[in-house]
Protein backbone atom coordinates (compact mmCIF):
# COMPACT_ATOMS: atom_id res chain seq x y z
CA UNK A 1 0.00 0.00 0.00
CA UNK A 2 1.48 3.18 -1.54
CA UNK A 3 0.61 6.34 1.00
CA UNK A 4 1.83 8.56 -1.49
CA UNK A 5 -0.97 7.17 -4.19
CA UNK A 6 -3.50 7.73 -1.70
CA UNK A 7 -3.24 12.01 -1.70
CA UNK A 8 -4.45 14.01 -4.24
CA UNK A 9 -3.32 17.43 -5.17
CA UNK A 10 -6.18 19.47 -2.71
CA UNK A 11 -4.02 17.24 0.21
CA UNK A 12 -0.64 18.44 -1.09
CA UNK A 13 -2.27 22.14 -1.31
CA UNK A 14 -3.79 22.01 2.39
CA UNK A 15 -0.17 21.16 3.45
CA UNK A 16 1.30 24.00 1.77
CA UNK A 17 -1.33 26.37 2.84
CA UNK A 18 -1.30 25.54 6.30
CA UNK A 19 2.54 25.48 6.54
CA UNK A 20 2.43 29.19 4.64
CA UNK A 21 -0.33 30.42 7.26
CA UNK A 22 1.01 29.11 10.53
CA UNK A 23 4.66 30.80 9.62
CA UNK A 24 2.98 33.81 8.74
CA UNK A 25 1.42 33.61 11.95
CA UNK A 26 3.96 33.28 14.07
CA UNK A 27 5.75 36.13 12.35
CA UNK A 28 2.69 38.51 13.10
CA UNK A 29 3.27 37.20 17.04
CA UNK A 30 6.73 37.83 16.92
CA UNK A 31 6.72 41.21 15.84
CA UNK A 32 4.23 41.91 18.16
CA UNK A 33 5.74 41.01 20.96
CA UNK A 34 9.26 41.49 20.53
CA UNK A 35 9.98 43.83 23.05
CA UNK A 36 10.62 42.94 26.66
CA UNK A 37 9.90 39.54 25.91
CA UNK A 38 13.28 37.65 26.42
CA UNK A 39 13.58 37.51 29.96
CA UNK A 40 10.30 36.01 30.45
CA UNK A 41 10.98 33.80 27.67
CA UNK A 42 13.85 32.01 29.26
CA UNK A 43 12.78 32.54 33.06
CA UNK A 44 8.46 32.50 32.63
CA UNK A 45 8.63 34.55 35.41
CA UNK A 46 8.20 31.60 37.84
CA UNK A 47 4.15 32.33 36.91
CA UNK A 48 3.04 29.13 35.37
CA UNK A 49 -0.32 27.61 36.56
CA UNK A 50 -1.02 23.93 36.71
CA UNK A 51 -2.80 23.92 34.16
CA UNK A 52 0.15 25.69 31.61
CA UNK A 53 2.51 22.94 33.14
CA UNK A 54 0.19 19.79 32.67
CA UNK A 55 -0.29 20.58 29.19
CA UNK A 56 3.31 22.15 28.28
CA UNK A 57 5.08 18.53 29.69
CA UNK A 58 2.40 16.42 27.88
CA UNK A 59 3.03 18.28 24.81
CA UNK A 60 6.69 17.93 24.83
CA UNK A 61 6.73 14.04 25.51
CA UNK A 62 3.58 13.71 23.09
CA UNK A 63 5.13 14.78 19.47
CA UNK A 64 4.12 13.55 16.35
CA UNK A 65 7.38 10.78 16.39
CA UNK A 66 5.39 8.94 19.54
CA UNK A 67 2.53 9.28 17.97
CA UNK A 68 3.57 7.00 14.61
CA UNK A 69 6.07 5.01 17.39
CA UNK A 70 2.65 4.19 19.06
CA UNK A 71 0.48 3.15 16.29
CA UNK A 72 3.15 1.08 14.77
CA UNK A 73 3.69 -0.74 18.40
CA UNK A 74 -0.08 -1.42 18.85
CA UNK A 75 -0.14 -2.76 14.93
CA UNK A 76 2.51 -5.66 16.12
CA UNK A 77 2.14 -6.27 19.50
CA UNK A 78 -1.01 -4.12 21.08
CA UNK A 79 -1.41 -2.45 24.42
CA UNK A 80 1.69 -3.56 26.01
CA UNK A 81 3.35 -0.52 24.97
CA UNK A 82 0.96 1.65 27.10
CA UNK A 83 3.38 0.73 29.95
CA UNK A 84 5.74 3.39 28.83
CA UNK A 85 2.65 5.59 29.09
CA UNK A 86 0.62 4.22 32.12
CA UNK A 87 3.80 3.13 34.22
CA UNK A 88 5.27 6.71 33.97
CA UNK A 89 2.74 7.94 36.67
CA UNK A 90 4.99 6.57 39.31
CA UNK A 91 8.02 8.84 37.91
CA UNK A 92 5.88 12.03 37.73
CA UNK A 93 4.94 11.08 41.28
CA UNK A 94 8.68 10.67 41.65
CA UNK A 95 9.12 14.23 39.76
CA UNK A 96 5.95 16.25 42.08
CA UNK A 97 7.04 14.91 45.72
CA UNK A 98 10.73 14.41 45.68
CA UNK A 99 12.59 16.62 42.77
CA UNK A 100 10.19 19.56 42.03
CA UNK A 101 10.41 20.63 45.75
CA UNK A 102 14.53 20.63 45.92
CA UNK A 103 14.44 21.94 42.69
CA UNK A 104 12.49 25.17 42.98
CA UNK A 105 14.17 25.05 46.41
CA UNK A 106 16.97 25.66 44.86
CA UNK A 107 15.79 28.59 42.68
CA UNK A 108 17.53 27.26 39.40
CA UNK A 109 16.90 27.93 36.28
CA UNK A 110 18.64 24.64 34.89
CA UNK A 111 19.30 21.28 36.21
CA UNK A 112 23.11 21.79 35.16
CA UNK A 113 22.98 24.54 37.35
CA UNK A 114 21.09 21.71 40.61
CA UNK A 115 23.56 19.67 40.05
CA UNK A 116 26.60 22.20 40.04
CA UNK A 117 25.25 23.57 43.41
CA UNK A 118 25.11 20.09 44.68
CA UNK A 119 28.79 18.94 43.22
CA UNK A 120 30.20 21.77 41.88
CA UNK A 121 31.61 23.43 38.73
CA UNK A 122 33.02 20.53 36.90
CA UNK A 123 29.63 18.49 37.54
CA UNK A 124 27.81 21.76 35.82
CA UNK A 125 30.26 21.73 32.99
CA UNK A 126 29.98 17.98 32.46
CA UNK A 127 26.48 17.93 32.88
CA UNK A 128 26.11 20.91 29.68
CA UNK A 129 28.13 18.62 27.19
CA UNK A 130 25.84 15.62 28.18
CA UNK A 131 23.02 17.62 27.60
CA UNK A 132 24.29 18.45 24.29
CA UNK A 133 24.45 14.95 23.33
CA UNK A 134 20.64 13.90 24.83
CA UNK A 135 19.86 17.03 22.55
CA UNK A 136 21.63 15.50 19.38
CA UNK A 137 20.30 11.97 20.25
CA UNK A 138 17.28 12.13 21.66
CA UNK A 139 15.48 15.10 20.69
CA UNK A 140 17.01 15.98 17.53
CA UNK A 141 18.23 13.01 15.86
CA UNK A 142 14.89 10.66 16.78
CA UNK A 143 12.32 13.43 15.82
CA UNK A 144 14.21 13.47 12.84
CA UNK A 145 14.24 9.91 11.91
CA UNK A 146 10.60 9.93 12.64
CA UNK A 147 10.03 13.01 10.57
CA UNK A 148 12.13 11.35 8.05
CA UNK A 149 9.81 8.22 7.78
CA UNK A 150 6.86 10.60 7.52
CA UNK A 151 8.13 12.34 4.53
CA UNK A 152 9.44 9.17 3.06
CA UNK A 153 5.53 7.80 3.03
CA UNK A 154 3.95 11.47 2.17
CA UNK A 155 6.53 12.42 -0.83
CA UNK A 156 7.91 9.02 -1.76
CA UNK A 157 11.61 10.05 -1.06
CA UNK A 158 14.64 8.40 0.53
CA UNK A 159 14.89 8.64 4.05
CA UNK A 160 18.58 11.13 3.02
CA UNK A 161 16.73 13.70 1.19
CA UNK A 162 13.22 13.74 3.81
CA UNK A 163 16.02 14.25 6.74
CA UNK A 164 17.42 17.49 4.61
CA UNK A 165 13.60 18.12 3.40
CA UNK A 166 12.63 19.00 7.30
CA UNK A 167 15.67 20.72 8.27
CA UNK A 168 14.94 23.31 5.20
CA UNK A 169 11.72 23.54 6.66
CA UNK A 170 12.85 24.66 10.01
CA UNK A 171 15.18 26.99 8.91
CA UNK A 172 12.42 28.38 6.87
CA UNK A 173 10.03 28.34 9.88
CA UNK A 174 13.36 30.36 11.69
CA UNK A 175 14.03 32.84 9.21
CA UNK A 176 10.04 33.88 8.85
CA UNK A 177 9.09 33.42 12.33
CA UNK A 178 11.90 32.63 14.72
CA UNK A 179 11.59 30.92 17.69
CA UNK A 180 8.33 32.79 18.41
CA UNK A 181 6.27 30.88 15.77
CA UNK A 182 7.28 27.57 17.91
CA UNK A 183 6.24 29.57 21.14
CA UNK A 184 3.27 30.91 19.96
CA UNK A 185 1.84 27.70 17.18
CA UNK A 186 2.75 24.71 19.98
CA UNK A 187 -0.81 25.00 21.22
CA UNK A 188 -2.28 25.31 17.97
CA UNK A 189 -0.42 22.09 17.01
CA UNK A 190 -1.44 19.84 20.16
CA UNK A 191 -5.15 20.89 20.04
CA UNK A 192 -5.13 20.05 16.02
CA UNK A 193 -3.19 16.53 16.95
CA UNK A 194 -5.88 15.68 19.81
CA UNK A 195 -8.57 16.59 17.62
CA UNK A 196 -7.91 14.54 15.24
CA UNK A 197 -6.69 12.03 17.08
CA UNK A 198 -10.32 11.35 18.61
CA UNK A 199 -11.86 11.89 14.96
CA UNK A 200 -9.25 8.93 14.08
CA UNK A 201 -9.82 6.47 16.83
CA UNK A 202 -14.32 7.50 16.45
CA UNK A 203 -13.87 6.91 12.71
CA UNK A 204 -11.72 3.58 12.54
CA UNK A 205 -13.75 1.91 16.22
CA UNK A 206 -17.14 2.82 13.31
CA UNK A 207 -15.47 0.69 10.92
CA UNK A 208 -14.54 -2.05 12.94
CA UNK A 209 -17.65 -2.75 14.90
CA UNK A 210 -17.22 -1.09 18.05
CA UNK A 211 -14.86 -1.67 20.94
CA UNK A 212 -15.91 -5.61 21.21
CA UNK A 213 -15.67 -6.49 17.86
CA UNK A 214 -12.12 -4.69 17.94
CA UNK A 215 -11.41 -7.02 20.95
CA UNK A 216 -13.07 -10.15 19.95
CA UNK A 217 -10.90 -10.04 16.41
CA UNK A 218 -7.74 -9.36 17.67
CA UNK A 219 -5.19 -12.01 19.78
CA UNK A 220 -5.98 -11.73 23.66
CA UNK A 221 -2.44 -10.97 24.27
CA UNK A 222 -2.98 -7.68 22.13
CA UNK A 223 -4.97 -6.72 25.28
CA UNK A 224 -2.66 -7.64 28.45
CA UNK A 225 -0.09 -4.76 29.49
CA UNK A 226 1.99 -7.26 30.75
CA UNK A 227 3.01 -10.55 29.23
CA UNK A 228 4.87 -13.43 29.92
CA UNK A 229 8.61 -13.19 31.13
CA UNK A 230 9.42 -15.36 27.67
CA UNK A 231 7.58 -13.02 25.18
CA UNK A 232 10.26 -11.95 22.51
CA UNK A 233 8.80 -8.74 22.36
CA UNK A 234 8.28 -7.48 25.61
CA UNK A 235 8.30 -9.40 28.60
CA UNK A 236 6.70 -8.61 32.47
CA UNK A 237 10.51 -8.27 33.56
CA UNK A 238 11.92 -6.29 31.26
CA UNK A 239 9.43 -3.64 31.53
CA UNK A 240 8.90 -4.04 35.28
CA UNK A 241 12.61 -3.25 36.34
CA UNK A 242 13.91 -1.19 32.92
CA UNK A 243 11.85 1.41 32.36
CA UNK A 244 12.09 3.07 35.68
CA UNK A 245 15.85 3.93 34.65
CA UNK A 246 14.35 5.41 31.70
CA UNK A 247 11.54 6.92 34.14
CA UNK A 248 13.82 8.48 36.33
CA UNK A 249 15.77 10.42 33.84
CA UNK A 250 13.00 11.47 31.35
CA UNK A 251 10.60 12.64 34.09
CA UNK A 252 12.79 13.88 36.60
CA UNK A 253 16.22 14.90 35.25
CA UNK A 254 15.37 15.73 31.47
CA UNK A 255 15.61 19.38 31.17
CA UNK A 256 13.44 19.77 28.30
CA UNK A 257 10.57 17.66 30.45
CA UNK A 258 11.36 19.46 34.11
CA UNK A 259 11.79 23.11 32.53
CA UNK A 260 7.74 23.47 32.95
CA UNK A 261 7.88 22.92 37.01
CA UNK A 262 10.59 25.16 37.23
CA UNK A 263 8.54 27.76 35.72
CA UNK A 264 5.62 27.10 38.17
CA UNK A 265 3.90 29.81 40.13
CA UNK A 266 4.88 27.68 43.73
CA UNK A 267 5.89 23.88 44.53
CA UNK A 268 1.76 23.21 44.77
CA UNK A 269 1.23 24.38 41.54
CA UNK A 270 4.02 22.32 40.02
CA UNK A 271 3.35 19.64 42.53
CA UNK A 272 -0.47 19.67 40.81
CA UNK A 273 0.82 20.19 37.26
CA UNK A 274 2.92 17.16 37.48
CA UNK A 275 -0.29 15.29 38.67
CA UNK A 276 -2.07 16.75 35.83
CA UNK A 277 0.29 15.67 33.52
CA UNK A 278 -0.53 12.30 34.82
CA UNK A 279 -3.97 12.10 33.89
CA UNK A 280 -3.23 13.52 30.32
CA UNK A 281 -0.89 10.56 29.88
CA UNK A 282 -3.72 8.13 30.20
CA UNK A 283 -5.62 9.15 27.18
CA UNK A 284 -2.22 8.28 25.21
CA UNK A 285 -3.28 4.18 24.96
CA UNK A 286 -6.85 5.15 23.61
CA UNK A 287 -5.93 8.30 21.14
CA UNK A 288 -2.38 6.94 19.90
CA UNK A 289 -2.14 3.48 20.70
CA UNK A 290 -5.79 2.27 19.49
CA UNK A 291 -5.17 3.49 16.26
CA UNK A 292 -2.25 0.81 15.91
CA UNK A 293 -4.32 -2.23 17.28
CA UNK A 294 -7.39 -1.10 14.85
CA UNK A 295 -5.24 -0.76 11.95
CA UNK A 296 -4.33 -4.46 12.41
CA UNK A 297 -7.82 -5.68 12.01
CA UNK A 298 -8.81 -3.49 9.33
CA UNK A 299 -5.08 -3.52 6.96
CA UNK A 300 -4.03 -7.23 8.18
CA UNK A 301 -1.42 -7.08 5.34
CA UNK A 302 0.94 -3.95 6.15
CA UNK A 303 4.23 -4.24 4.57
CA UNK A 304 6.04 -1.13 6.98
CA UNK A 305 3.74 -1.76 10.73
CA UNK A 306 5.38 2.12 10.80
CA UNK A 307 3.02 2.94 7.99
CA UNK A 308 -0.01 1.75 10.54
CA UNK A 309 -1.17 5.30 11.32
CA UNK A 310 -0.62 7.17 7.98
CA UNK A 311 -2.76 4.16 6.37
CA UNK A 312 -5.38 4.82 8.53
CA UNK A 313 -5.39 8.09 7.82
CA UNK A 314 -5.52 8.09 3.99
CA UNK A 315 -7.87 5.02 4.20
CA UNK A 316 -10.56 6.38 6.21
CA UNK A 317 -10.13 10.27 6.06
CA UNK A 318 -11.68 12.17 3.08
CA UNK A 319 -9.44 14.19 1.14
CA UNK A 320 -8.60 17.26 2.11
CA UNK A 321 -8.78 16.38 5.59
CA UNK A 322 -5.73 14.11 4.85
CA UNK A 323 -3.83 16.95 4.13
CA UNK A 324 -4.71 18.63 6.90
CA UNK A 325 -3.90 15.52 9.26
CA UNK A 326 -0.36 15.76 7.53
CA UNK A 327 0.05 19.52 7.74
CA UNK A 328 -0.20 19.56 11.51
CA UNK A 329 2.16 16.44 12.03
CA UNK A 330 5.00 18.18 9.47
CA UNK A 331 4.60 21.71 11.54
CA UNK A 332 4.71 19.71 14.96
CA UNK A 333 7.76 18.00 13.61
CA UNK A 334 9.43 20.69 12.41
CA UNK A 335 8.80 22.99 15.47
CA UNK A 336 10.07 20.36 17.42
CA UNK A 337 13.09 20.12 15.50
CA UNK A 338 13.74 23.71 15.94
CA UNK A 339 13.21 24.04 19.75
CA UNK A 340 16.08 20.90 19.24
CA UNK A 341 18.58 23.00 17.09
CA UNK A 342 18.07 26.27 19.34
CA UNK A 343 18.16 24.42 22.81
CA UNK A 344 21.51 22.95 20.87
CA UNK A 345 22.72 26.19 20.06
CA UNK A 346 21.74 28.11 23.84
CA UNK A 347 23.33 25.19 25.92
CA UNK A 348 26.60 25.31 23.91
CA UNK A 349 27.37 29.35 23.45
CA UNK A 350 26.08 29.97 27.22
CA UNK A 351 27.19 27.24 29.16
CA UNK A 352 30.67 25.99 26.88
CA UNK A 353 31.64 28.73 24.61
CA UNK A 354 30.98 31.74 26.97
CA UNK A 355 31.46 30.22 30.53
CA UNK A 356 34.82 28.11 29.28
CA UNK A 357 35.99 30.70 26.53
CA UNK A 358 34.70 33.70 25.98
CA UNK A 359 33.27 35.27 29.11
CA UNK A 360 33.53 38.66 27.63
CA UNK A 361 32.31 38.18 23.89
CA UNK A 362 29.87 40.43 22.69
CA UNK A 363 26.31 39.59 22.01
CA UNK A 364 26.93 39.87 18.46
CA UNK A 365 29.95 37.26 18.72
CA UNK A 366 27.37 35.26 20.36
CA UNK A 367 25.00 35.38 18.30
CA UNK A 368 26.96 34.15 15.33
CA UNK A 369 28.46 31.35 17.49
CA UNK A 370 24.76 30.54 17.93
CA UNK A 371 24.07 30.38 14.48
CA UNK A 372 27.57 28.13 13.71
CA UNK A 373 26.58 25.80 16.45
CA UNK A 374 23.10 25.59 14.41
CA UNK A 375 24.32 24.55 11.38
CA UNK A 376 27.23 22.44 12.81
CA UNK A 377 24.19 20.31 15.02
CA UNK A 378 21.86 20.20 11.95
CA UNK A 379 24.50 18.78 9.98
CA UNK A 380 25.59 16.04 12.83
CA UNK A 381 21.99 15.14 13.64
CA UNK A 382 21.67 14.42 9.86
CA UNK A 383 24.81 11.28 10.28
CA UNK A 384 23.06 10.46 13.18
CA UNK A 385 19.56 9.88 11.85
CA UNK A 386 20.96 8.12 8.77
CA UNK A 387 22.49 6.13 11.39
CA UNK A 388 20.02 4.97 13.42
CA UNK A 389 17.85 4.06 10.16
CA UNK A 390 20.34 1.39 9.55
CA UNK A 391 19.64 -0.44 12.73
CA UNK A 392 17.99 -3.18 11.59
CA UNK A 393 15.38 -5.82 13.22
CA UNK A 394 13.81 -2.98 15.44
CA UNK A 395 10.40 -1.11 14.72
CA UNK A 396 10.10 2.68 15.01
CA UNK A 397 9.15 2.26 18.79
CA UNK A 398 11.96 -0.13 19.61
CA UNK A 399 14.23 2.31 18.25
CA UNK A 400 13.20 5.24 20.36
CA UNK A 401 12.90 3.50 23.10
CA UNK A 402 16.30 1.32 23.10
CA UNK A 403 17.82 4.31 22.26
CA UNK A 404 16.76 6.10 25.25
CA UNK A 405 17.29 2.85 27.16
CA UNK A 406 21.08 3.65 26.87
CA UNK A 407 20.93 7.36 27.61
CA UNK A 408 19.17 7.33 30.99
CA UNK A 409 21.71 5.04 32.96
CA UNK A 410 23.93 8.05 34.03
CA UNK A 411 21.87 10.65 35.04
CA UNK A 412 19.15 8.35 37.00
CA UNK A 413 22.28 7.15 38.56
CA UNK A 414 23.45 10.66 39.22
CA UNK A 415 20.36 12.30 40.02
CA UNK A 416 18.92 9.63 42.27
CA UNK A 417 22.23 9.22 44.44
CA UNK A 418 22.96 13.16 44.14
CA UNK A 419 19.81 13.83 45.59
CA UNK A 420 18.75 10.82 48.16
CA UNK A 421 22.60 10.18 49.08
CA UNK A 422 24.59 12.76 51.10
CA UNK A 423 27.92 10.58 50.77
CA UNK A 424 27.91 11.04 47.09
CA UNK A 425 30.76 13.71 45.71
CA UNK A 426 31.54 15.02 43.42
CA UNK A 427 34.53 12.64 42.13
CA UNK A 428 31.83 9.73 41.79
CA UNK A 429 29.12 12.03 39.99
CA UNK A 430 32.00 13.28 37.29
CA UNK A 431 33.02 9.86 36.63
CA UNK A 432 29.76 8.37 36.17
CA UNK A 433 28.69 11.42 34.28
CA UNK A 434 31.97 10.63 31.94
CA UNK A 435 32.96 7.50 32.24
CA UNK A 436 29.51 5.79 32.70
CA UNK A 437 28.42 7.46 29.67
CA UNK A 438 31.27 6.21 27.28
CA UNK A 439 30.55 2.63 28.97
CA UNK A 440 26.66 3.05 28.60
CA UNK A 441 26.52 4.25 25.18
CA UNK A 442 29.64 2.14 24.03
CA UNK A 443 27.10 -0.76 25.01
CA UNK A 444 24.03 0.49 23.06
CA UNK A 445 26.36 1.03 20.40
CA UNK A 446 27.95 -3.12 19.92
CA UNK A 447 23.81 -3.70 20.67
CA UNK A 448 22.47 -1.66 18.29
CA UNK A 449 25.03 -1.49 15.28
CA UNK A 450 27.60 -4.12 15.88
CA UNK A 451 26.51 -7.11 16.88
CA UNK A 452 22.48 -6.66 16.64
CA UNK A 453 20.65 -9.74 17.58
CA UNK A 454 19.65 -11.46 14.45
CA UNK A 455 15.22 -10.88 14.15
CA UNK A 456 15.01 -13.99 12.44
CA UNK A 457 16.95 -16.40 15.16
CA UNK A 458 15.63 -18.02 18.06
CA UNK A 459 18.65 -17.63 19.83
CA UNK A 460 19.23 -13.90 20.98
CA UNK A 461 23.11 -12.68 21.84
CA UNK A 462 21.55 -9.85 24.13
CA UNK A 463 19.00 -9.47 26.70
CA UNK A 464 16.06 -7.32 26.08
CA UNK A 465 17.07 -3.73 25.66
CA UNK A 466 15.00 -2.64 28.76
CA UNK A 467 17.12 -5.35 30.94
CA UNK A 468 20.32 -4.13 29.49
CA UNK A 469 19.70 -0.69 30.74
CA UNK A 470 18.44 -1.90 34.20
CA UNK A 471 21.80 -3.99 34.12
CA UNK A 472 23.64 -0.80 33.19
CA UNK A 473 21.81 1.50 36.03
CA UNK A 474 23.14 -1.50 38.33
CA UNK A 475 26.67 -1.66 38.00
CA UNK A 476 26.55 2.52 37.50
CA UNK A 477 24.92 2.31 40.98
CA UNK A 478 27.18 0.12 42.63
CA UNK A 479 29.78 2.37 41.28
CA UNK A 480 28.87 5.66 42.09
CA UNK A 481 28.55 3.92 46.02
CA UNK A 482 32.42 2.86 45.98
CA UNK A 483 34.09 5.82 44.41
CA UNK A 484 32.38 7.83 46.74
CA UNK A 485 32.77 5.73 49.77
CA UNK A 486 36.57 5.18 48.95
CA UNK A 487 36.95 9.11 47.86
CA UNK A 488 38.85 10.50 50.82
CA UNK A 489 40.05 14.30 49.66
CA UNK A 490 40.82 16.04 52.63
CA UNK A 491 38.60 19.40 51.14
CA UNK A 492 35.15 17.53 49.49
CA UNK A 493 33.15 20.06 48.15
CA UNK A 494 29.91 21.61 50.12
CA UNK A 495 27.04 21.84 48.52
CA UNK A 496 25.06 24.76 48.82
CA UNK A 497 21.74 23.41 48.49
CA UNK A 498 19.79 22.79 51.93
CA UNK A 499 16.90 20.36 51.57
CA UNK A 500 15.88 20.93 55.25
CA UNK A 501 12.83 23.43 55.05
CA UNK A 502 11.22 21.69 51.54
CA UNK A 503 7.52 22.54 51.11
CA UNK A 504 5.51 20.09 52.31
CA UNK A 505 2.50 18.52 50.30
CA UNK A 506 -0.37 20.16 50.21
CA UNK A 507 -3.36 18.04 51.27
CA UNK A 508 -5.19 18.45 47.67
CA UNK A 509 -1.93 17.21 45.97
CA UNK A 510 -2.15 14.29 48.28
CA UNK A 511 -5.85 13.56 47.40
CA UNK A 512 -5.17 13.90 42.88
CA UNK A 513 -2.14 11.31 43.34
CA UNK A 514 -4.43 8.70 46.09
CA UNK A 515 -7.05 9.13 43.24
CA UNK A 516 -4.50 8.67 40.46
CA UNK A 517 -2.59 5.57 41.97
CA UNK A 518 -6.26 3.79 42.66
CA UNK A 519 -7.02 4.91 38.79
CA UNK A 520 -4.33 2.98 37.71
CA UNK A 521 -3.80 0.21 40.01
CA UNK A 522 -7.85 -0.86 38.31
CA UNK A 523 -6.60 -0.35 34.60
CA UNK A 524 -3.28 -2.70 35.30
CA UNK A 525 -6.24 -4.92 36.92
CA UNK A 526 -8.19 -4.99 34.08
CA UNK A 527 -5.86 -5.36 31.07
CA UNK A 528 -4.06 -8.01 32.67
CA UNK A 529 -7.26 -10.30 32.94
CA UNK A 530 -7.70 -11.17 28.84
Amino acid sequence: MNIYDQLDFLDFAVVGLYLVVLVGLGAWFSLRNKRGDDENYFLAGNSLSWKSIGFNMWGTNVGPSMLIANASIGYTTGIVAGNFSWYAFIFIFLLAVVFAPRYLGARVQTLPEFMGKRFGNSTQNILAWYTIVTILLSWLSLTLFAGGILIQQILNLPMWLSVIVLLLIAAFFTLAGGLKTIVYTNVIQMVLLIVVSVILMWVGLDRVGGFNQLVSDTPSNYWNLFLPSDDANYPWVAILLGYPIMGVWFWCTDQSMVQSVLGAKSVKEGQLGANFTAWLKIIDVPLFILPGIMCFVLFPALENPDAAYMTMVTELFPTGMKGLVMAVLIAALVSTIDSSLNALSTVFTMDVYVKKFQPKASQKKIVKVGHIVTVVGAIISIFITLAIDSIKGLNLFDVFQSVLGFIAPPMSVVFLFGVLWKKATARAANSILVFGTLFSLTVGILYLWVFPNDPESAVKIWPHFLLLSFFIFVILALAIVVISLLDKRSEPFKSTLDFSGLTKVAPKVKVLWAVLFMVMIVLYIYFNGH
